[in-house]
């Protein structure tokens, strides 16, 4: 009950009384309360008429980042004896300075200034409601109101620098770049060797094989360097995922695909993103910093899903990527995923598989028990298996445990290539 509404009745009870007894003491005993809620009523709160306004210092930044946030509150209404300001933070982010709560009192046209600072992971945060609570002095007459401020946050997720990779795709763009494009042209790396023709430069005339052919002048041909169209796939089924208290597989990949972005869109490759799980999110391909902060963006804001129709591969939307281009899923990986993917590999595709590790990132978060090393021991042979009928079908299946760098990981796993899938570089 409110505390006007108890008083109010109280008086009404004492005067009834004394007016029925005719007890004066007992009249006099109800003036004092009456008074209270005149005074009340007289310095109520008039109409929250605020103007309220929120400045974020960055609306983008890389996990654990300070971000500092301004509210500013302009009085429009009377004067405001009591007001309780809060700004209602998302429940993911710390408050590490200052405070998003403020007892004040407000004058006619007054304004205040509320700056505090948040941080937290990665993830798309919504800035909604500013609680406004006012009052008389007496806490006999308030008013509460809710305004909305919105506000976005984005914590895009954090990118490690990796070495240059070179990849060989079936098929390049026309523009010069630095991927190997399996057709002769300017460059540096050796293809061939064709006759001679007027306006060769003499450098690569080869004298070797023409000393044999005294009727004949060889030059020597080079494959061309271009750019190539890249296609990361990033695996957001839940069923896939592996969570922990504080961390989750899904994590690790969102960095591991925001680290191959950054280095496939450095070597001036154009870079298309497909987020596969609960729905599809697509990032089209483009080229740059632009592409880069849009790939950040939908990182940022990717959230595992479950739905039946994407429950395997089988509805991987392959016209989103160009025909015979360089693909990259970054997926734990499950039984039911090898023939949309070998299905893939025949259609031209180069084809990429980045796996996180599930069974390390669990196992590490287990107690120890004979039953339990039995699981992993059973878990790692169908891994193992899955992983060796990948690289039968020609596909470059890279097994990563997530505590080890990235860039380890796949320097180690492009060692132990063919012959035949290797480069003169560093290849995918």
């Amino acid at each position: 009950m409110k505390r006007s509404l108890f008083i109010s009745i109280l008086v009404y009870i004492i005067l009834l009384a004394g007016l029925a007894t005719l007890d004066g003491h007992l009249l006099s005993l109800g003036i004092p309360l009456l008074l209270y809620l005149v005074s009340g009523s007289v310095f109520r709160p008039q109409s929250l008429d605020l103007q309220i306004s929120r400045t974020i210092s960055d609306e983008s930044v890389t996990p654990d980042s300070p971000v500092t946030i301004t509210l500013r509150v302009l009085n429009n209404s009377g004067y405001l004896e009591e007001v309780f300001i809060q700004d209602v933070l998302p429940s993911e982010l710390t408050l590490i300075r200052g405070n998003s709560q403020c007892f004040t009192s407000l004058a006619p046209g007054e304004t205040i200034v509320m700056e505090y600072a948040v941080r937290g992971k990665r993830g798309s945060f919504e800035f909604g409601a500013v609680q406004v609570y006012a009052s008389d002095s007496f806490d006999l007459v308030h008013q509460q109101k809710s305004f909305s401020v919105p506000a976005r946050l984005l914590i895009l997720p954090e990118v490690r620098k990796l070495g240059r990779f070179a990849i060989r795709p079936m098929r390049t763009r026309f523009y010069a770049g630095q991927n190997l494009s399996r057709q002769s042209g300017s460059g540096t790396d050796f293809f061939g060797v064709r006759m001679y023709q007027p306006g060769d430069p003499l450098r690569t005339v080869n004298w070797r094989i023409s000393a044999r052919h005294p009727r004949w002048i060889f030059a020597n041909e080079y494959e061309s360097e271009r750019i190539a169209d890249v296609g990361l796939i990033l695996d957001a089924r839940k069923r896939n995922d592996v969570q922990t208290d504080q961390d989750s597989l899904f994590n690790h990949a969102i960095q591991a695909t925001a680290s191959l972005a950054e280095a496939f869109l450095s070597d001036s490759n154009r870079v298309g993103l497909l987020i596969y799980g609960g729905t599809l999110a697509r990032t089209f391909p483009g080229y740059g910093k632009i592409q880069r902060e849009r790939i950040l963006r939908a990182l940022a804001q990717s959230q595992t899903g479950d739905h039946q129709v994407f429950k395997a591969l089988s509805y991987l939307p392959t016209r989103f990527f160009p025909a015979k281009s360089q693909l990259v899923l970054i997926s734990p990986l499950c039984p039911e995923d090898l023939p949309v993917l070998q299905h893939l590999r025949a259609f031209g595709y180069h084809l990429m598989v980045l796996s996180p590790d599930p069974i390390a990132f669990e196992y590490a978060k287990l107690p120890a028990g004979p039953e339990i090393e039995q699981a992993v021991r059973i878990a790692y042979l169908e891994r193992k298996l899955l992983l060796r009928k990948l690289r039968r079908m020609g596909i470059l299946a890279v097994d990563w445990q997530v505590d080890t760098p990235l860039e380890q990981t796949v320097l180690a796993s492009l060692k132990r290539l063919p012959h035949w899938l290797r480069t003169t570089e560093t290849a995918l």
